[in-house]
């Protein structure tokens, strides 16, 4: 009898813990386990805002897959499509070919992609906020900016180059703010000229910011950003981005060059290529994290819509890391019962609170009914990354960078990123040519009857 093959896709915080549950319950040699990831690397997103403002190096943020697994196969590339009737997983290698991987289990984590929308020169101008090559190249970019202001004999371009506006007030969007305002306060040291004339704004359509903090801590927040020097600007956005004017929709026009776009996630397009009920692009799951009607298919993290039932109201669980990283428990458990014919559990949590870490000593957190300002929130906020971290390596370099910079201050040096160009999470979502049902099925016969005639039967 073959060893059963259970592929999951996606390394992140879902994807990458599911794996190293799997390998806990799965005796060595006693299944296959395949990982689809363009990457070999899980990125702790919560410390992107460090990576940009240069208050961590990219190798903390970047957990090898290889040193946190041990009997997983890494496939290269990006899931296109599922062909649940052949089983098999479409994988668009780096090379741009297709290749088919069959499965026995499979577990969906694709997470999610930059949501854009139908603005002017949005995706033309924008910078994203998302990936580890936009953080390192947005330090770049930032610090390029004052260099080149600090040049110019242009008072417009000077307030150009000096005006920089980050859209959403959410997690991301206040500390990317927060902590890049501050990278502006250490760089200005060097051009005490421009320090009258930098101005960071943060605009959100919403009506707070944060909202998950509550009223309390959101407003306290609102205060932090306000005296960081950051104009906040909410029921406000974008409506439209040239390469030297951001366009706001309450008609006032910013001398800007730098946008930064942090206005949310849309899932993986990859959910729409099983031909299965979604809920705004997440697919449904049963609580026991199944697709209906797919019993081989599992799904968890972003662009899963779990029902969360601690909740009342037949919501869905929110799309954060730190739900995906307990969905990753109970899938592996399921994916083994499934495999052993026993019962499947459902998922079931509480959520524990939120931390944000406006960079210096400012923090907020809530934890249960709890919340925190001040030195106990730094606290709790560094504490709970450092407990989320799955990498003792990684852990090791993030104490050291945070030991570093409280003792000997920061670098506001360039490392010469931004010199070639502006690889954007926008650009990154047009790369990816994703299936549709059909073709998936199509093409899934297709390559299963190719791999049969160069191979024989597996």
């Amino acid at each position: 009898m073959s060893r059963p093959r259970i592929v999951v896709v996606g390394a992140g915080f879902g994807g990458l813990h599911t794996l190293r549950h799997l390998e806990r319950r799965i005796p060595a040699g006693a299944a296959d386990i395949a990982l689809v990831a363009p990457h070999d690397y899980m990125l702790y997103s919560p410390l992107l805002p460090q990576v940009a403002s240069g208050l961590l190096t990219p190798q903390s943020v970047a957990m090898s897959v290889h040193r946190l697994t041990r009997e997983t196969r890494l496939v290269p590339g990006h899931a296109v499509g599922v062909d649940t009737r052949d089983r098999v997983v479409l994988v668009r290698r780096p090379t741009g070919e297709l290749a088919p991987l069959r499965y026995d289990r499979l577990v969906l984590a694709p997470g999610g992609l930059t949501r854009a929308f139908d603005i002017p020169g949005l995706t033309e101008h924008a910078y994203g906020a998302k990936t580890l090559a936009e953080a390192v190249l947005l330090r770049d970019h930032v610090l390029a900016q004052l260099e080149l202001a600090n040049d110019t004999r242009d008072p417009a371009e000077r307030e150009e180059r000096c005006r920089f506006v980050v859209v959403g007030g959410g997690y991301t969007g206040v500390e990317t703010a927060a902590s890049l305002m501050r990278l502006c306060q250490e760089a200005a040291k060097r051009y005490p000229e421009l320090r009258s004339v930098i101005r960071w704004h943060l605009v959100d359509i919403a009506p707070k910011v944060l909202p998950e903090l509550g009223d309390r801590l959101g407003r306290k927040a609102l205060d932090l950003l306000r005296s960081l020097g950051i104009e906040v600007k909410l029921k406000v956005s974008v409506r439209e981005v040239s390469a030297d004017k951001v366009v706001l929709t309450d008609g006032r026009a910013l001398p800007c060059r730098t946008l930064i776009w942090t206005a949310g996630v849309s899932p993986s397009p990859l959910m729409e290529t099983l031909d299965r009920p979604t809920q705004r692009g997440r697919l449904e799951v049963d609580a026991d994290l199944r697709v209906p009607g797919v019993p081989e298919v599992f799904a968890i993290g972003d662009a899963a819509a779990v029902p969360n039932l601690a909740q009342d109201g037949g919501a869905y669980c929110p799309p954060t890391a730190q739900y995906a990283t307990r969905q990753a428990a109970t899938v592996a458990e399921n994916v083994v019962a499934s495999l052993l014919g026993r019962p499947l559990r459902d998922f079931r949590h509480k959520d524990m609170g939120l931390v944000v870490d406006l960079s210096g000593r400012d923090a907020l957190a809530r934890v249960l009914k709890f919340d925190l300002t001040g030195l106990p929130a730094l606290g709790v906020t560094r504490g709970y990354h450092m407990m989320a971290v799955p990498s003792p390596t990684a852990r090791a370099r993030i104490l050291a960078n945070w030991g570093i910079r409280a003792f000997t201050g920061g670098e506001v040096s360039r490392l010469g990123f931004a010199d070639d160009g502006r690889p954007s999470s926008f650009v990154a979502n047009e790369a990816v040519d994703y299936l549709d049902a059909a073709t998936t099925g199509k093409e899934g016969a297709r390559l299963l009857e190719n791999e049969r005639e160069r191979y024989g039967e597996d």
